[in-house]
């Protein structure tokens, strides 16, 4: 029916201007001329209308100019259902099941730039079919502590790996005619009190560690849409910055597309007009929760804005800015004549969704080559826990999928084992509130008396997608595993040998029980094939290639954030973040604390040999000594200077395997504090068994810079550098020197 009316109104506009079509209807004209021409016709009270909601995901069109309703979705993972016009429940459809992909923790781990063109092609498909102006996703905040309850929305705690992560998974999804809307600009790392608290920290670490993602993500990616944050940083609500969103977004970056707020997530009329923001979403009286009456008009981009310029205390110029880039949003999307079809819950999406979750398997421990399960002697397999039958599409705030199908990694590995194994299934542990149930002593003594039987132990623990876990709105209240599961798996190893720990989680967890079980393996959030692609990892069918795209300590006081008492899930005032630039794996060497397991680290089924890496300079000619913050200058001094480091990777195994070749860097002698070192650049490559293939690793001169904080400028300072060649941040197979000069 939208479409109907929208052709009708449309072929009434071209029929009365008599086969002269204004600019703006022209599709074959340059789109900001469209934008200058639309904008031209349309009243104040039409451009009001278009930068903020009319209902919980859309804003108003233009219908007199035939302009269509923008129309918002959640989708971190996959297109949420549809929902009534002013709540949070669904409407009922019933063809809106869709493909559930796996969380970008588990895109993340993958450290394949493929699977995330892959990904958003998939994504973006069904976003288009279901008629989305824009798709509520990347998520590019950096892990800073494994408490935030919206890790598993995120890329790890890195943003090189996070930027090159989010480019290809942008791309793909736009070329479908939705804008991604990159999200949550910016220092949105910890859940607890995000509508109150204040980042303080200094600009070095914002420039290296929290913003290149997002840079990335809309220079490289092109995000038509960026998302503010719930938090304040320099006092001001990120939805409304000054520093953030006009100084650096839109002046240094030259961005030029929408910045969308956070859901209710604008608080002040004066700074949301002035400070960069150009569409306030969000739901009911408050925009938030209070719902009952629908009060869209009461946004601060709605009737105080109306009552602002009716008074003449602001002009129109800010309102003219926010229109056009609205309008070029439209004009992308909607009014662009290149916007495919689109797909909706096809075989090709499961598939992909699938090699997602196969690729992004972390193998972490594999004591005496127990996996694969060896099923030559039909063994019994014991399984248990329960996110062996547990759904988590359903839950985590925003990421809340319906979807078609999700299969659990029980019916997965039945599936997949068929007749070849006898598997039989005890619950173990069950999910709980509160103190300890009567019933996890009988469910934990169950599964200790199933395990002496059995050939093969298989817990599916971790974490679940609700408060204070994996959860949006709420942090984490513990590092360790709930639900007991901790003395299930410590029982399970004392009558059993072979004792297997699948997690499922999107962030580090304790695992106190490493050393008594023969293997461990993240598998993350995994989508609707997430238990056949579990399965065939287990069974050997895939060999696992995914890498940790965060580092995992023994103890939550490990952290950086933990050791320096710089994070209170229960201060919803200032979170000053001392660490500065030493988040993560950055961390962990300065201090000369082991972890668990390191960033970038993943076994495999397969082993592989190195040949000498060949770099193709001893030396990085350097273009400019100091080189400012903004776009243009940016541009101008990065001329290509470059290295490329080349190394031999060999399949040693005999089976198809893959191997992430990681690139960092170690500054030897710097003015100011530097990481150990740094990743800058990676490469994953499958082979056959026995297959030889050459990686190259390009370094550029950029990839050298630091950021001095007391100059607000990238530097870049001559001297000894070294390259370091290796598979994870402590797995280093090859040290490289070299100069910038």
């Amino acid at each position: 029916m939208k479409k109907l009316l929208f052709s009708m109104t449309l072929f009434c506009v071209l029929s009365c201007t008599q086969n002269n079509v204004p600019v703006y209807l022209n599709e074959d004209a340059d789109i900001e001329d469209r934008v200058e021409d639309a904008l031209s016709r349309m009243t104040v009270e039409e451009k009001l209308g278009i930068i903020h909601a009319q209902s919980k995901f859309s804003a108003r069109g233009v219908p007199r100019l035939g302009i269509p309703d923008i129309w918002m979705d959640d989708g971190p993972s996959g297109v949420r259902e549809e929902s009534f016009w002013d709540d949070w429940g669904g409407a009922g459809w019933t063809n809106d099941s869709c493909t559930a992909h796996p969380a970008l923790t588990c895109l993340a781990a993958t450290w394949n730039e493929e699977m995330a063109a892959l990904f958003g092609k998939s994504i973006g498909e069904e976003a288009r079919y279901r008629n989305k102006t824009t798709l509520l996703a990347p998520g590019v905040n950096i892990m800073r502590t494994p408490l935030c309850g919206r890790n598993f929305e995120y890329m790890g705690e890195d943003p090189v790996l996070a930027g090159k992560m989010c480019v290809p998974y942008i791309q793909n999804l736009q070329k479908n005619g939705v804008a991604a809307c990159v999200k949550h600009f910016a220092l949105n790392n910890q859940e607890a009190y995000r509508h109150s608290v204040n980042v303080v920290v200094d600009d070095r670490a914002l420039y290296e560690i929290y913003l290149p993602a997002f840079k990335a993500a809309v220079q490289e990616g092109n995000s038509w849409t960026i998302m503010g944050a719930y938090n304040k940083y320099k006092g001001q609500y990120c939805c409304h910055n000054q520093y953030l969103l006009n100084d650096i977004l839109k002046g240094e970056w030259g961005y030029d597309g929408v910045v969308v707020s956070d859901w209710g997530g604008v608080e002040d009329t004066w700074e949301g007009i002035h400070n960069g923001l150009d569409m306030e979403f969000g739901t009911g009286s408050d925009g938030l929760s209070n719902r009952g009456v629908d009060t869209y008009d009461s946004f601060c981009l709605a009737n105080p804005y109306r009552c602002l310029i009716r008074e003449g205390k602001v002009g129109t110029d800010e309102l003219d800015e926010k229109a056009r880039r609205v309008l070029r949003l439209i004009f992308r999307t909607t009014m662009s004549k290149d916007r495919p079809w689109g797909s909706f819950a096809t075989q090709e999406h499961y598939d992909i969704a699938r090699k997602v979750a196969e690729e992004g398997i972390v193998l972490l421990q594999n004591e005496n080559e127990v996996l694969p399960l060896r099923l030559d002697k039909k063994p019994i397999i014991l399984v248990t826990g329960a996110n062996a039958f547990w759904q988590h599409a359903s839950g985590g705030g925003s990421s809340y999928l319906k979807t078609t199908h999700e299969i659990c990694p029980l019916d997965g590995l039945k599936e997949i084992v068929g007749n070849r194994a006898e598997i039989r299934f005890v619950e173990g542990y069950r999910p709980f509130t509160g103190e300890y149930p009567d019933y996890v002593a009988p469910l934990r003594e169950e599964a200790v008396k199933a395990a002496a039987e059995a050939d093969y132990v298989i817990v599916f623990g971790g974490l679940n997608k609700w408060g204070h876990q994996d959860c949006e709105g709420v942090d984490r209240d513990e590092y360790g595993l709930p639900f007991a599961q901790n003395e299930l798996i410590e029982a399970l190893s004392q009558v059993n040998d072979n004792v297997i720990v699948s997690l499922t989680t999107g962030t580090a967890v304790a695992m106190p029980w490493k050393d008594k079980v023969q293997a461990i393996l993240y598998n993350w959030y995994i989508g609707s094939e997430g238990g056949r692609a579990l399965a065939n990892i287990l069974t050997g069918a895939v060999s696992p290639s995914g890498k940790l795209p965060f580092t995992i300590a023994e103890r939550l006081e490990d952290y950086a954030p933990h050791a320096l008492d710089a994070y209170d899930s229960k201060n919803s005032g200032d979170v000053e973040y001392k660490e500065g630039i030493f988040v993560g794996y950055r961390w962990f060497d300065k201090e000369g604390v082991k972890p668990l397991f390191p960033f970038g680290y993943g076994l495999s089924y397969s082993s592989f040999s190195f040949g000498r890496v060949e770099a193709s300079s001893a030396t990085v000619r350097m273009t400019s000594s100091e080189v400012a913050p903004d776009f243009a200058s940016e541009k101008r001094a990065w001329n290509g200077n470059s290295i490329k480091f080349r190394v031999d990777v060999t399949n040693t195994g005999n089976c198809r395997a893959a191997e992430t070749v990681q690139l960092y860097v170690r500054d030897m002698e710097s003015s100011l504090p530097r990481p150990l070192k740094e990743l800058k650049a990676f490469r994953k490559v499958w082979l056959d068994a026995g297959q030889t293939e050459t990686v190259e690793l390009t370094l550029s001169e950029k990839d050298l810079r630091f950021f001095d904080d007391s100059k607000h400028k990238w530097v870049e300072e001559p001297g000894d550098f070294q390259a370091l060649i290796g598979t994870s941040s402590e797995d280093i197979f090859s040290i490289v020197d070299f100069r910038l000069k």
